[in-house]
């Protein structure tokens, strides 16, 4: 019996916090922090699904602890629910000192991506097998 294959279902982004991603405190804009958050769910979810996927929603994004200028973020999303055609993406933002290498959770959320056909329609996700 032929076996389903593994479905990555973790996506993981490095980014730099440049001065133009920082507000006149020096910490990164929430806008950024989302958007680098929302394109790691997209990533996670599409290459889980193997279809096209959009944002359904996003909730409880908690900002914890600032971000700084210059401080490296790895952004890990994860599939942690599959409905029929939704993905439910955990994303957490965790920032890196380069020069001491402290790392600190500093803003998690959940995001809801939806898997589309050849026409835009909602259609199947893959069930999520436990491993």
């Amino acid at each position: 019996m032929p076996s389903e294959p593994v479905r990555p279902t973790e996506a993981r982004l490095q980014e730099i916090v440049f001065p133009d991603h920082a507000n006149h405190l020096g910490t990164l804009f929430g806008g950024q922090a989302l958007a680098w958050m929302d394109k790691a769910a997209f990533i996670a979810a599409s290459r889980y699904a193997r279809r096209t996927v959009v944002t359904a929603r996003s909730e409880q994004v908690d900002f914890r602890l600032p971000i700084r200028q210059g401080q490296l973020v790895e952004v890990v999303a994860r599939i942690v629910e599959v409905g029929r055609s939704s993905m439910q993406v955990e994303v957490e933002l965790v920032a890196e000192d380069l020069l001491g290498g402290e790392r600190e959770l500093c803003t998690r959320g959940r995001f809801t991506m939806i898997a589309l056909d050849a026409r835009g329609r909602p259609t199947d996700a893959p069930p999520l097998h436990a491993d």
